[in-house]
């Protein structure tokens, strides 16, 4: 099978079989494309999702398409991200062609609910798997802790807890660069 369609099928797996969106992708791209296929490095892979996090769009999707870049250029980013998306896009379509009639139904609705602890499970788990390769600590964790405090309990925009870190980290790279 050419590498293209082993792009395809890894990402399409992964696209049928997750819930959650892409934070819950993560650690199933993870364990594809890091530990089983080996085509991407564990640091390289935490690298994939700092960068695309910052750029617009799907985070699943931008991880993929730096994949099959690294793979097979411009023509490995296009098949990964149809991998990624077209099953999802399909059995969106089928669940909106059907959904209307179970809609009232108590059985989907309880499905729903019982799948929710399940997709922050999956959120969760790339959280700490890529805090624990990175090498945060306590110590280190308590400016992210803060600022979801900050945001969360009084309201804080979150541009200023940016521009607050961009110049604390200013300020003390500049201290550590004075001291050696």
């Amino acid at each position: 099978m050419s590498l293209y369609w082993q792009i395809f099928f890894v990402f399409a797996k992964i696209g049928t079989f997750t819930i959650g969106g892409g934070y819950a992708m993560l650690p199933l791209i993870q364990r594809e494309v890091v530990d089983r296929k080996q085509w991407i490095s564990k640091d390289d892979f935490v690298d994939m999702i700092a960068v695309s996090q910052t750029v617009p769009g799907i985070l699943a999707v931008n991880i993929a398409i730096f994949t099959g870049h690294k793979l097979k250029n411009n023509t490995g980013s296009i098949v990964a991200t149809l991998g990624a998306v077209l099953p999802s896009f399909l059995i969106i379509l089928a669940i909106a062609m059907f959904f209307r009639q179970f809609m009232d139904n108590i059985w989907v609705q309880k499905m729903f609910n019982a799948i929710r602890p399940a997709v922050v499970a999956l959120i969760a788990v790339p959280v700490f798997t890529t805090a624990k390769t990175v090498g945060v600590n306590i110590k280190t964790a308590v400016i992210p802790i803060a600022s979801a405090f900050l945001i969360w309990y009084w309201g804080v925009s979150p541009v200023y807890i940016i521009l607050i870190a961009g110049l604390g980290g200013l300020v003390y790279g500049r201290i550590k660069k004075t001291d050696n």
